[in-house]
């Protein structure tokens, strides 16, 4: 995909507890760290021609502010809400304020684990859902917003 002269701004969000990736769960989560993930979407991102400003935060009022502000500085949206998926009125109303395109990312495949797992709150509002690719799910995500927002 072809650089534009301009580098556009997106935000990519990890919920609670993804900053334990690589220690937490590696059976289901992979041993890729949170830092390695975003070094590596911070360079895919460089040849796609955005600017990634990653984020995390287990601290669900923190993610609601950081989504408020990306409503004015922001041309697309990656959201892992992790835990936040199934519970999180107060992320999705926030995500409501956008009109950027918005990825849900999921590491693991919702669908096929514990019953409660199965209902996200935020796919109804998000502009396209990726689940159960590994890590590999958040370069899928940026590729698809890179290619969201050059058709806008």
């Amino acid at each position: 995909m072809a650089q534009s002269k301009e580098n556009s701004n997106v935000l990519v969000i990890h919920g609670p507890n993804l900053n334990m990736l690589g220690k937490r769960e590696p059976e289901i989560y992979g041993k890729t760290t949170l830092d390695e993930i975003n070094a590596s979407l911070e360079k895919l991102g460089k040849r796609l021609g955005l600017t990634v400003e990653a984020f995390q935060s287990n601290h669900e009022g923190a993610i609601v502010d950081k989504i408020q502000d990306a409503a004015v500085t922001q041309k697309g949206l990656i959201i892992n809400p992790a835990a936040y998926t199934h519970t999180s009125i107060a992320i999705r109303d926030a995500l409501l304020l956008l009109d950027i395109p918005v990825i849900e990312l999921h590491i693991s495949n919702i669908y096929k684990r514990e019953p409660f797992r199965h209902t996200s709150v935020i796919s109804d509002v998000a502009t396209a859902q990726i689940a159960g690719f590994g890590v590999q799910g958040y370069r899928m995500a940026l590729e698809a917003l890179a290619r969201m927002i050059q058709n806008r």
